[in-house]
């Protein structure tokens, strides 16, 4: 079993409610009719930054947004190399897709292989006008032709590094953090 250690702190909880804040901000500008947006977080640590920029786009222009919840195991082309029993999450997306400007978020963008699967779990549901691509770091290595529209930090890294994101949602932590970890093994 591979080991990690930390080695450095990215982003803290304050650095990250301001790429949050920052994203929003960019969200609204490029997406003029506020209406026709919808916010959709691929599971896990996606779907509470979908609802942490559906506030602030509703702090900001006092309108609420549609968010939806994705669960993209059954999309995902790594499906055996994961678990012999993947564990299958409900996805929730209350609202049709259909002529929409659907913003997929997510945490970390990496080879670009989540979001492949985001993307074909999306069209399932319908037909959006537009997707974009919101994600809290963006850490290179692609292996598709994928970007996000919306990055809250670009973070370099060497192939023995993971970039964790811990959230108070999702990992009961004390504090929002994202820290880089490298192999020690």
């Amino acid at each position: 079993m591979t080991k990690y250690k930390e080695k450095a702190l990215i982003m803290d909880q304050d650095k990250i409610r301001r790429a949050l804040t920052r994203i929003a901000h960019e969200i609204i500008e490029k997406n003029r009719v506020i209406e026709d947006i919808a916010l959709v977080g691929i599971r896990t640590r996606g779907v509470p930054l979908a609802k942490r920029l559906a506030e602030k786009i509703n702090e900001i222009e006092g309108k609420e947004i549609k968010i939806g919840v994705l669960d993209i195991t059954l999309y995902r082309d790594d499906l055996t190399t994961l678990s012999h029993q993947p564990v299958l999450h409900k996805t929730e997306v209350p609202f049709s897709v259909e002529g929409k400007n659907v913003i997929l978020v997510d945490d970390v963008l990496y080879t670009g292989r989540t979001v492949r699967a985001a993307l074909d779990a999306l069209i399932d549901l319908g037909r959006p006008q537009k997707i974009q691509l919101a994600v809290l770091v963006d850490r290179g290595h692609r292996e598709l032709p994928i970007r996000a529209d919306y990055i809250g930090k670009n973070v370099p890294t060497s192939g023995k590094e993971v970039v964790s994101v811990y959230l108070n949602e999702t990992d009961k932590s004390n504090e929002d953090r994202v820290v880089i970890k490298e192999k020690t093994e």
